[in-house]
């Protein structure tokens, strides 16, 4: 299914990323939070779909705090595991909307989904995470294919920008025909523009 290389990379990297303290997380993560914000595409952004971070990735609570406070749309994914999918809930309320779901990822819980459900054609900003990103934009995940499928079938139309720290970033990824490319990843140290 994979190559070696792309399997050891993976694994490499998200090793690399384990290493790092908690401390230096968030202090790497504050610094990509802020460039986000500071980017043109993201303020004028109605809707976003974020990940709720998860281990050593990136955190993006802050970010969703703030997207809240400024009265944005936040919409969150809920990972369909029979149906290889990922389905977008839009959440007002993180403290009690969230539950443990697939893999223990924190996701919108049970009682909101139907309710609150968004369509993925009105999502103007996806905020993905992944494992290994290169500089051509081109970004590994952690092998399902959800966030794949989902940006190229749900919402073609949604800017992509990867969430990473720099350790993540390698040159050329060795990338699979269903990897989708993104069209910003953005670092403690760099925003990268994609080729998508």
């Amino acid at each position: 299914m994979f190559n070696m290389d792309s399997t050891k990379l993976r694994k490499n990297t998200l090793n690399q990323r384990d290493l790092l303290s908690s401390i230096e997380q968030q202090n790497r993560s504050r610094l990509i939070v802020d460039r986000v914000k500071k980017m043109a595409q993201f303020k004028s952004a109605t809707t976003v779909f974020i990940y709720v971070d998860f281990r050593s990735e990136v955190a993006t609570r802050p970010l969703i705090g703030h997207m809240l406070r400024c009265g944005k749309k936040v919409v969150l994914p809920v990972t369909l595991v029979q149906e290889k999918d990922l389905l977008a809930v839009s959440i007002t309320d993180p403290e009690k909307e969230l539950s443990p779901g697939y893999c223990s990822i924190p996701e919108p819980n049970v009682e909101i989904r139907e309710k609150q459900r968004i369509s993925p054609d009105i999502i103007d900003i996806i905020l993905l995470p992944g494992s290994v990103f290169d500089e051509r934009g081109g970004r590994m995940g952690y092998g399902g294919g959800y966030y794949d499928r989902f940006v190229s079938n749900k919402a073609p139309q949604a800017l992509r920008v990867g969430l990473a720290y720099d350790l993540q970033i390698v040159k050329r990824a060795p990338l699979q025909a269903h990897d989708e490319l993104l069209d910003f990843i953005v670092t403690e140290k760099r925003t990268i523009t994609g080729s998508r």
